[in-house]
This record gives C-alpha cells, structure tokens and sequence, in this order.
C-alpha cells in the first residue's frame, strides 16, 4: 500500500471519527443538501457546521457544486470504496486468523478427549 492512500484513510478516518460528521454523511445519503439544510438538525451554528463541512470535503468524502448563489454539497462515492476495500482486506485477514484458530482449538480439544480416552 502506497504512503499517500496511507494517508488518505489517516485523513479519511479522521473525518469520520465525529459524529457530527456521519450524521451529516447519513444526511447527504438522501440526496445533495445546502449548508443551511445541513445545519437545520443541529444545535450548531452555521459556521460551525460549515468546519466540518470543510473537514469532510478535505477527506474527498464530499463535494460541493456551485448552482447559483447556492453550493450544495453531495456525497463522493469513489473516497468510501477505497474505505471498503481497506476495510474488506483486513475483515479477511481476520477472518482467516480466527479461522485458523477454530482449527487449531479444535485439535487441541480433540486431542484433550483422546487423552481422557486413553487414562
């Protein structure tokens, strides 16, 4: 893995550490929503909502268009695939160890109740 995806899921997952954050993710599941709209549920000022808009665009976890006067923000689709794969590989692995693991207390289990046989 290169040092620079390395660091897009540092940022990535720092971004998505806040709960604030996801809540306004979960929002944007629904479709693009305004600064203003995505405040709305909040017991936050604007400004601070629009910091972690910021914080979520610099992540690549959003974008936002121009339309008019208005700059919707919308989710970035490709940023959370790299998330689930980086995400998928590892779940493997540990499938794979806890797999291996089964095995192996199995032998062990086995070969406990051979010995209790055998005495």
């Amino acid at each position: 893995m290169t040092t620079a995806v390395t660091d897009e899921l540092s940022v990535t997952f720092a971004a998505l550490a806040d709960p604030t954050r996801r809540a306004i993710l979960t929002h944007l599941a629904a479709g693009e929503a305004t600064v203003g709209q995505l405040a709305a549920p909040f017991a936050l000022t604007q400004q601070a909502i629009s910091k972690h808009i910021k914080v979520l665009e610099h992540a690549g976890l959003i974008s936002r268009s121009r339309a008019a006067q208005a700059r919707p923000c919308r989710l970035e689709p490709a940023r959370f695939d790299t998330v689930a794969e980086w995400i998928g590989r590892h779940r493997q692995a540990w499938h794979e160890r806890y797999d291996r693991l089964d095995a192996h207390l199995a032998t062990l289990r086995d070969a406990g109740r051979a010995r209790e046989e055998d005495a």
